[in-house]
Formats: C-alpha cells, sequence, structure tokens
C-alpha cells in the first residue's frame, strides 16, 4: 500500500484504489488464459479415430456388400495393432502401398488397388485437415501466451503502485516556490518512490505570465527543489508548459548514462545489409540494444531481421519482458508460413540507474563484454527465430561498472576471423585495443574483422555500447 508521509488530497488513495483494480484485472486475464489452455488438447497425428473413419469411407465407396477381407471391422478392435501400423506407415511415406495391407486382404479382395487409393486420398484429407488444426492449436497458444504475459505486467505494475511511498509533502513547497518564481502555477502534484529509491513526479502546470516553458527546463527545476538530483521529462509527456493547464511527467535519471557506435558492411555484391540495430532509450532509465541478422543477405533478410527488431522494440516499449518479447515475436514468426525466413535476434537490455545488463539471445552468436576483469564472453547457442516454436530465449545477467563496454556482432564479423575458436580469436584483439570512444570501437573491429577476407562474405555488423557515471 502507498504510505503517506503527509495529508495530500486523496491521490494516494486513487492509486491505492487503481492497483486493486490492476491486480483483478491480472487474475482475470489469467483466469482467461488458464480456460484456452485447458481446452487444448493434444495434436501432431492422425489419430485411432482418424483411421478407422479413412477405413470406414474407403469401405463405403468400393466395398458395398463384400466382407471378405472384414479389414474395417477388424480394425475396430482396440487391440489392434494392424491399424497403428497403417497410420505410422502412411505418416512415414505419404501412402499406403500394397506391400503395407495384411495377406487377407492382397489374398481375398477383388478390389485392392481401388480400395488403396480411396484410402490414400481420405488419409490424405485427414492429415490436411490436421494441419490445419495444428495451425489453429498454435494460433490459439499465441493468444494464450499474450494473456499471460498481459496479467503479469498488470501485476506487477500494481505491486509497483502498492509498494510506492508518496512523497510529495516532502517536496511539495520547494517545488511550488521554485515555479512561482518562473511564473508557472502548481496545480496539482504526486511524487512517488518506489522500491529501488528511484522517484518519479506527475505535475499539473501552466504559465501565468503568458510565456511559454520547455519540459526539459521544468525538469531541471523539479532536480534543484527535490534535492539536486537530474530528473528528465519523460518522453510521453507534452514538450512546452503553455496557459493551458497540463499534466507532465517526470523521471529521477539514473545513476549512468550509455554512447554507442555502429560499423556495418555488407557481403560482397549486396547494396543492402541484412542485418539491423537499435539503440533505444525506451522506457524511463533503461536502454535497449539489439542487432538481427536476417537469414541470408540482401533487401529480403534486411526486411526479415528489420520487422524483429521493430516488433521487439515495441513490445518491449509497451511493458513486456525481455523473455516474453522475444517469445511472442517468435511465434509470430512461426505463424508466418513457410515463406517467412527465420532471424537471429541479439538483446541487450541496461539498467541505467543500477548499471544491470540483461541479455536475450534467439540464435545469436557471442556477445563481449569489456570490464574490469577483462573481457567476458557471453554465449548461448540456439536455434534462430521462426523455427522451432517452443524455443526459449536464454537469459544472461552481468553488472556493468563505469566505463564498461558491450560489443555485439553478427555472425559474418566471426565468420570472417581465422582459427578454429573464432571467438577467441576476438577476444584477444579486443584485450590487446584497449577501451576507447565507442564508434571507434566498433571501426576498428570490422576493419580487423575484414581484413582477413578480399571480399565480405556475409553481411557484418559491430555494435558497441560504452557505459558512463554522471
Amino acid at each position: 500500500m502507498i504510505r503517506k508521509k503527509s495529508l495530500h488530497r486523496d491521490m494516494a488513495d486513487v492509486n491505492v484504489y487503481t492497483a486493486k483494480r490492476l491486480k483483478d484485472m491480472a487474475m482475470s486475464l489469467s483466469g482467461l488464459a488458464q480456460a484456452f489452455a485447458d481446452e487444448i488438447g493434444g495434436g501432431g497425428r492422425l489419430t485411432r479415430d482418424d483411421g478407422l473413419a479413412a477405413m470406414q469411407t474407403a469401405a463405403a465407396a468400393v466395398c458395398g456388400e463384400c466382407t471378405r477381407c472384414n479389414l474395417y471391422c477388424g480394425s475396430r478392435r482396440d487391440e489392434s495393432y494392424y491399424l497403428y501400423y497403417l497410420l505410422r506407415s502412411f505418416e512415414q511415406k505419404g501412402k499406403i502401398e500394397m506391400e503395407d495391407m495384411p495377406r487377407l486382404f492382397k489374398e481375398a479382395c477383388r478390389k485392392k488397388d481401388e480400395y488403396i487409393l480411396h484410402l490414400n486420398r481420405n488419409l490424405g484429407r485427414a492429415t490436411m485437415n490436421l494441419s490445419w488444426k495444428n495451425r489453429f492449436l498454435e494460433s490459439r497458444d499465441t493468444v494464450i501466451v499474450q494473456f499471460r504475459e498481459l496479467a503479469a505486467i498488470l501485476e506487477e505494475f500494481s505491486g509497483q503502485m502498492e509498494n510506492a511511498t508518496d512523497i510529495t509533502g516532502s517536496w511539495e513547497d520547494s517545488i511550488r516556490y521554485l515555479f512561482r518564481r518562473y511564473h508557472v502555477r502548481v496545480e496539482n502534484l504526486l511524487i512517488l518512490e518506489y522500491e529501488n529509491e528511484q522517484k518519479e513526479a506527475f505535475l499539473t502546470l501552466r504559465s501565468t505570465n503568458g510565456r511559454c516553458m520547455t519540459a526539459r527546463d521544468a525538469s531541471q527545476v523539479v532536480g534543484r527543489a527535490v534535492g539536486g538530483s537530474r530528473w528528465i521529462a519523460a518522453k510521453d509527456s507534452k514538450n512546452i508548459i503553455t496557459r493551458n493547464p497540463a499534466t507532465f511527467r517526470f523521471v529521477e535519471e539514473g545513476k549512468y548514462r550509455m554512447l554507442y557506435g555502429v560499423a556495418r558492411l555488407a557481403k560482397g555484391g549486396e547494396l543492402v545489409s541484412g542485418d539491423n540495430f537499435t539503440f533505444h532509450e525506451g522506457l524511463p532509465r533503461q536502454v535497449i540494444m539489439s542487432l538481427s541478422d536476417g537469414m541470408g543477405s540482401g533487401m529480403l533478410a534486411s526486411e526479415d531481421s528489420s520487422k524483429v527488431v521493430e516488433l521487439t522494440e515495441q513490445l518491449l516499449e509497451t511493458g513486456f519482458s525481455a523473455r516474453s518479447a522475444l517469445k511472442l515475436v517468435n511465434t509470430v514468426l512461426l505463424l508466418a508460413g513457410t515463406e517467412q525466413n527465420p532471424a537471429t535476434l541479439d538483446l541487450c537490455c541496461v539498467d541505467l540507474y543500477t548499471g544491470v545488463l540483461e541479455a536475450m539471445k534467439l540464435g545469436a552468436v557471442p556477445t563481449f563484454i569489456m570490464g574490469r576483469e577483462g573481457v567476458e564472453i557471453m554465449e548461448a547457442g540456439s536455434l534462430p527465430m521462426g523455427v522451432v516454436k517452443s524455443i526459449e530465449p536464454v537469459l544472461l545477467s552481468r553488472k556493468l561498472w563505469d566505463n564498461d563496454r558491450i560489443i555485439m556482432v553478427s555472425d559474418g564479423v566471426l565468420e570472417a576471423l581465422p582459427g578454429e575458436n573464432k571467438e577467441e580469436t576476438l577476444k584477444e584483439f579486443l584485450e590487446g585495443t584497449g577501451n576507447g570512444n565507442p564508434q571507434e570501437m566498433a571501426e576498428r573491429i570490422l576493419s580487423f574483422a575484414a581484413s582477413f577476407q578480399d571480399m565480405p562474405g556475409d553481411d557484418m555488423t559491430v555494435l558497441v555500447g560504452g557505459i558512463f557515471e554522471h
């Protein structure tokens, strides 16, 4: 529950009510997801009922009143091993052949070829129906995952609100005083402090002298009023304070900031690189670095990897965890069909308040961390996205310190290096080159890898992030 340090309107009580409603919504979504899961049955193979239905239909079309081989009636027995053998033979070869039929059928049936033709046709239809059923079940499974992840997000958010402390009373007077000096009226405000000691402020502001004030300048005023810390205006707030009242959100900056550099080289003969990257300050005090390598090279690979990066970035900004975002993107690519080319994804999320790095990998090559203890290789091998339905992203976590570096490369960089252990080759180069400007480091690494080939055999991308204390 939000703890009040002073009587401050009823805003804290509103947050408690909101947190409770969000938790109720989370429980509803979890229940809905469970209801979906309970209804989904197993699939993937032809069943005994599929085989009996195919035999019955074939017998109705061919056999008429004939009961000489009695094939259908014999297969109806629960202990019939032959029906199981028939189904597995069809799955392995795609058709039933004469050699698969029992001896009595071969000796007694007068329309053997016609019966087998109808049997194969019926089993083929059953296989097609099974394929569509499995695709439908996969779609339902995607909905279940989304429900569960949305429930987790709502529950986490409600927990943050419940455990937040309302510290408005401690800073209200100083905030109102400083803004009044800039001819800005504070009509309402709420300042919360979360469990990790990060602060967030919601201020309803309007100018009183007809002049405007930028949200960036207002964040500096908030910082001076609240203990001299560094604050920034949230990206979802307006940019200008005018005479019309509007609510602005300000977030306390983290201890660290990040800079990045990137160097790219397309495969020889290609105009467009199939690799795509992003360096994005999404949620408050969080930086997202990602690198995706589309299968193959050129424009098609670029479109595939770009789609992976954009979908993942949107989900992370919405509030999905890195693991959930990668699993959802993988499922979407899988359901897109066989024409969808798979892509790898290397994702790093850095908390600028704590300096903690969370890396997620799906089919991506190792990430290299240059820190106080030297160069560390963060490796997690897996299949590319969009290949396997039950693929699990691998989570790796590290604490970063001032002046550390994160080096992400595509597989074209490692493949260009000499020797069998290419990761160690790049590690030795990084240990010898030392820290530097992220952009210069990215260019040096790319030049080093490209020096071993006359023409790049694959797309090559190097993304370097540097973390620094304010």
